[in-house]
């Protein structure tokens, strides 16, 4: 840890201790909610990224969102559920709110994660299954934009009903492909 009371080697140390702690394996209490945002997938089956949002202390959805990209190209899925929560609940605790995402976050929506101070997200589908099927993806993973952001606290919970998750974007990709085939 380096010399005792040495605040920059205490600070490392704390540091790597949360990181490590920061990322947890998928438990069934995340599954009602990650079956909700699965459920919501279904408004847009062809990009099918859903998300709700979860008080942890009372576990009901305080806000629910998907892909509307259409409108709006930063309106991924997580984006939609937190401008919902902020618009619903303006003086809502958000460090007390889970993310369920059925897709892992991109560095945008993980970054409004950070800004939002958001301490729990679990997704089902990773970012590298997204690039296997050539779904367009920034290459830089939510756990190493969680891991850069000092201010804040958050976990993360991959794989939760990742099967599921991953069968959301096999069929949609099985849909572009049949589109394409045919000319568009």
């Amino acid at each position: 840890m380096g010399a005792p009371g040495n605040p920059c080697s205490r600070r490392a140390y704390l540091a790597s201790v949360a990181a490590a702690a920061a990322v947890a394996a998928p438990n069934a209490e995340h599954e009602a909610p990650m079956r909700r945002a699965i459920e919501l997938a279904a408004n847009a089956p062809d990009f099918p990224f859903a998300a709700v949002l979860v008080d942890r202390r009372t576990k009901k959805i305080v806000a629910e969102g998907w892909n509307r990209s259409g409108l709006d190209p930063t309106f991924h899925g997580e984006m939609d559920v937190i401008h919902h929560c902020a618009r619903r609940h303006s003086k809502i605790d958000w460090t007390q709110l889970a993310l369920y995402t059925t897709a892992e976050p991109c560095p945008m929506c993980q970054g409004a994660v950070a800004w939002t101070g958001i301490s729990l997200v679990a997704y089902g589908t990773s970012i590298p299954y997204l690039q296997k099927l050539n779904w367009w993806q920034i290459d830089l993973r939510a756990e190493e934009v969680r891991r850069r952001t000092p201010f804040r606290q958050c976990t993360l919970v991959a794989g939760v009903l990742e099967r599921e998750c991953n069968a959301l974007f096999d069929a949609a990709w099985r849909r572009a492909q049949k589109k394409d085939s045919r000319g568009r």
